[in-house]
């Protein structure tokens, strides 16, 4: 269930959201555009876009793995995968970046919904209340290498 705030959101819901954010333990800022998560040792973010992004979804649901999950306005589909545990996965944290995905720690801001971006608003894919935790980082990077896997697979066997 996608949950998502019309593209004029009152100072009330605004402020509930922040609420809900904090009762959470996450650490926010209010923003121009809206409200924004500042990444710390205990939450962070893990971006994967087009056709990767599909691919761990469908791997993260499979697996019973599925945490909360931002997704973003565009022509690409872009989201980003809330998760725990980096301090102890510096290989993990190193293979997601080669696969292609951005990691936000160390303080970097990543807008919640109800933000307003340039495209139009952030929303839940996977909201907070739906997931039943914030995934370890080695979940995402888990998916991320099975759809790396599974690619190479395609692709060798269209070859043969």
């Amino acid at each position: 269930m996608r949950t998502s705030f019309p593209t004029s959101v009152s100072a009330a819901d605004m402020d509930a959201a922040a609420q809900d954010y904090i009762q959470r333990g996450w650490t926010v800022a209010e923003t121009a555009n809206g409200i924004c998560l500042i990444t710390d040792d205990e939450i962070s973010g893990i971006e994967v876009s087009g056709e990767l992004a599909g691919a761990v979804r469908r791997f993260l649901r499979a697996n019973n793995l599925s945490g909360p999950v931002i997704e973003y306005p565009g022509a690409d589909r872009r989201e980003i995968h809330l998760v725990t545990g980096l301090r102890k996965a510096a290989m993990a944290l190193e293979a997601l970046r080669e696969a292609g995905a951005i990691v936000y720690t160390d303080g970097a801001g990543i807008p919640l919904p109800p933000s307003k971006l340039s495209a139009g608003s952030a929303c839940w894919g996977v909201a907070p209340h739906e997931a039943r935790w914030v995934p370890p980082v080695v979940a995402i990077s888990a998916a991320v290498r099975s759809a790396g896997i599974r690619r190479r697979a395609q692709l060798t066997s269209v070859a043969c």
